[in-house]
């Protein structure tokens, strides 16, 4: 006998475009059989709109989804072996709670019998026996989604699709949830997709953690894995808080950041290669004898959190950082800080400039980005293709997006400890990155401008 795979969906090379917009971007996933996978990431980067194609709601524009090494990419929704939980129910309100669970067996023609049976089963894993004749428009919002849930798992489908199911409910509410969804897929034994925007929940719920960021897949890892080694200064933003700062790996096992040195337990990065550093607030720790300090600071703010203090701090290098500590600290006072070196987690720097494909229109004139912008003379001639070179901390934004040669959206910020790192949208698909000590906000609409003497254009080969 064949031995049975682990792997119960194979995604392969999986795209979908709406219109100009790509939201999925060449996705490969494999996904165990019995599994806890939740898709994680902010609204508009993909993860429903993979969700709706492996329920087979859309289709998509390229790749192939594989189930049990069947490709389902032609199979209609009803003839998956997947049910899928929404997050507004989608429950009829003409129907009770019984008739709502037992819809789908009725329509496949399961005897009465087995329908009454199936149904009382799951109405008792999702502690709901009793309720089998309320209407299910006087039922809470947790009740009702207990309902979504024993109408889908009632069917016995191979995988449970859920997505952001809990997001209509209140913390109380959603917290007990998790607890309960948790234990039904202990109970149950299938493989449980989610879908959800929460960093929390994911971490809470899943055995795996797959990071979405504009319709590519960042990171896919165990929970613990996904705080504790981000691969990326997306992911170590968008999964928990974090320090996220320049650096400098100095050799291995040595790195500088926030103007001081440091013994750290990475390798492999080479030597004063320009790198990114994470560290969480809550490993550094806070200490009242300076002289025994790796570096000091002001404590400029500390609130209570409930479970601790969050403070930030102005290092002695002019650096801002966050850190929390179940002790308060005094506002204007100076304190010592330790970092051990398992705590400091570096990462390889995504980019270190802008770089641009363009064209020369004229030797002091190019054409990039869709735009055209001044530059010094270049001794090149019109038609010649370049490539093109710009510092972060050289690109200006501007109120009025008419004041620049370009304008775009702001679409992604990151606090660096003593500036912002801006993605920014051009009006024209394509993203620039900027350093700024100005603030903006996510949305806005600015106007892009370079200073001729910083393009740096050299002649594509």
């Amino acid at each position: 006998m064949a031995k049975q795979s682990d792997t119960i969906i194979k995604i392969e090379h999986l795209s979908k475009s709406f219109g100009e917009k790509r939201v999925l971007d060449d996705i490969n996933l494999d996904i165990k059989r019995g599994e806890f996978v939740t898709l994680l990431g902010p609204s508009g980067c993909g993860k429903t709109t993979l969700l709706r194609l492996l329920a087979g709601f859309a289709r998509a524009d390229e790749g192939k989804i594989s189930m049990e090494g069947r490709d389902i990419s032609d199979i209609p929704p009803h003839k998956r072996p997947l049910n899928t939980v929404f997050q507004r129910y989608a429950l009829f309100p003409h129907l009770n709670v019984f008739d709502n669970i037992a819809f789908g067996l009725k329509l496949n023609k399961v005897p009465s019998k087995d329908i009454e049976s199936r149904v009382r089963r799951a109405l008792k894993m999702v502690s709901m026996t009793d309720y089998e004749s309320r209407d299910v428009n006087s039922l809470s919002g947790g009740q009702q989604q207990r309902v979504a849930i024993a109408r889908a798992i009632v069917n016995r489908p191979q995988v449970l699709l859920l997505d952001e199911p809990l997001a209509a409910l209140d913390l109380k509410m959603r917290k007990d949830m998790q607890m309960e969804l948790k234990e039904m897929h202990s109970t149950l034994g299938i493989t449980f997709i989610y879908v959800t925007h929460d960093q929390e929940e994911a971490l809470t719920l899943s055995d795996t953690v797959v990071v979405f960021s504009e319709g590519r897949i960042q990171q896919i890892g165990a929970p613990i894995d996904i705080y504790n080694e981000p691969v990326n200064s997306f992911v170590a933003d968008f999964i928990g808080e974090s320090n996220i700062l320049n650096g400098t790996m100095i050799r291995d096992r040595e790195v500088e950041f926030i103007g001081h040195r440091f013994e750290c337990i990475d390798e492999g990065f080479g030597q004063n290669t320009a790198v990114d550093v994470v560290i969480r607030p809550e490993d550094i720790y806070l200490i009242n004898n300076l002289e025994n300090a790796a570096f000091t600071g002001t404590i400029k703010s500390c609130t209570f959190k409930g479970v601790h203090y969050e403070m930030f701090v102005e290092t002695d290098k002019g650096y801002e950082l966050m850190i929390q500590d179940y002790n308060a600290f005094e506002v204007g006072s100076t304190i010592g800080m330790l970092v051990k070196p398992s705590d400091i987690h570096v990462m390889r720097k995504e980019r270190t400039c802008n770089t641009f494909e363009g064209t020369m229109i004229a030797p002091d004139k190019v054409e990039m980005l869709g735009a055209e912008f001044e530059c010094n003379d270049t001794g090149l001639k019109a038609g010649d293709k370049v490539r093109v070179r710009v510092d972060f901390r050289n690109v200006s934004l501007l109120d009025y997006k008419e004041d620049g040669a370009l304008f775009g959206e702001v679409k992604f910020i990151l606090y660096k400890g003593d500036h912002y790192h801006l993605t920014v949208l051009t009006d024209n698909g394509d993203n620039i990155y900027v350093d700024t000590n100005d603030i903006w906000d996510n949305s806005d609409v600015v106007g892009i401008s370079i200073a001729p003497r910083h393009l740096r254009i050299t002649k594509r080969v």
